[in-house]
């Protein structure tokens, strides 16, 4: 019979007393090496990413769409009298948004025009008095010309009745009374000359009237015109084609010249700008390619290209810069405004609006 005796402490130790941790044992291992594989797989994975596209772009979520608004004031003053418009409605170029009280500037152009009116009745004036003058001259020259004939007349008589005076066969008195006709004759002559060049002095005066008053036509003429552009201004258009937003205005309100009333955006002409580090615009050139991540559109990528590099960084057209020339210096990276235009699909357009945040991918791999 077989007696049972105890394990010595060998065989308490041996491998084949335990058989069953070797699986238990392997199960973890594998899991972990597979694990691992898989950590060492997708490394590569993303490194080859890297290195073939991701080290080509560069990215900055510190962008906005943005546009250019139009601040929409009145060029004169006056009380509103009718708002045209309504909040966020579209408008067109050229299309009343408000009109102010014109009736003063009414009467102003009617009291221009009516200067006007007097200012070319002395235009007419004048040039009538330039022509009667004419007139006038030619008399005086006529009336020159009959005095000298009378003169030459006179002239001939004294002349022929002289030596018969001297010979007895005319008396004394009729010579005399011959040479008194011709001084007479004579006095005449130079005194129509001395019209005649009166007559013509005057003429320069009309002419420089006439001058004068075109002159003041023209003044007037402007007046006008400046009355009329200001009754024109009582009625505010639009100069950019867009939508309404930011509405102050209210009827009975009363404006000064240049007192905002409201704004025009161009939704229709948005751009985006994309405020790079400096580190990262080394390589940025105009015309290369750029996807455009826009919060409100999550999944949805939209292209497009930089337009242009702002010619320096944002600080420098701060309203107070820094003067880093004083005191104790930080470094800070500096950030570089992009302008980025879009190729945005029609029916995406009317979902994006100035202000919305995006991010902006730049591939500088690309040429412009």
């Amino acid at each position: 019979m077989s007696v049972d005796r105890p394990l010595g402490p060998q065989e308490r130790l041996s491998p084949v007393a335990d058989d069953t941790q070797g699986p238990q044992r392997a199960g973890p291992r594998k899991v972990l090496m597979g694990l691992g594989l898989l950590i060492v797989l997708a490394a590569l994975v993303w490194g080859g990413y890297w290195w073939l596209h991701g080290r080509f772009i560069e990215s900055t979520d510190d962008a906005y769409l943005q546009a250019d608004s139009m601040t929409v004031a009145p060029k004169v003053g006056g009380y509103v009298t009718e708002v045209l418009v309504g909040d966020n409605q579209t408008v067109e170029v050229g299309q009343p948004l408000v009109r102010l009280d014109a009736r003063k500037y009414q009467a102003a152009l009617d009291e221009a025009q009516a200067t006007v009116a007097s200012r070319e009745a002395d235009v007419a004036k004048a040039q009538a008095d330039l022509v009667q003058q004419d007139a006038s001259i030619a008399q005086a020259r006529a009336e020159l010309a009959g005095a000298g004939a009378d003169a030459k007349h006179a002239q001939a008589e004294v002349n022929r009745y002289a030596p018969l005076a001297k010979s007895g066969a005319e008396t004394q008195e009729r010579l005399a009374e011959l040479n008194n006709k011709l001084a007479q004759a004579a006095t005449g002559q130079t005194a129509h000359q001395a019209a005649l060049q009166s007559a013509m002095t005057r003429t320069g005066i009309l002419k420089a009237q006439l001058q004068q008053a075109r002159a003041q036509l023209v003044v007037a003429q402007a007046s006008a015109r400046q009355s009329q552009l200001d009754l024109d201004d009582t009625t505010v258009v639009s100069t950019l084609a867009g939508r309404v937003a930011d509405r102050s205005v209210r009827v009975g309100q009363f404006t000064q010249p240049g007192t905002r009333l409201l704004t025009v955006v161009p939704v229709q002409a948005l751009y985006l700008t994309a405020n790079f580090k400096e580190t990262q615009i080394g390589q940025m050139r105009p015309g290369q390619k750029v996807t455009v991540h826009v919060d409100a559109l999550p999944g949805q990528d939209l292209a497009g290209h930089i337009d242009s590099l702002s010619p320096g960084t944002g600080s420098q057209f701060a309203l107070l810069p820094s003067q880093n020339a004083t005191g104790n210096f930080t470094k800070i990276v500096q950030r570089v405004p992009v302008r980025i235009l879009m190729d945005v699909p029609e029916d995406v357009h009317k979902a994006l609006l100035p202000g919305l945040s995006v991010t902006v991918d730049v591939d500088i791999r690309t040429h412009g």
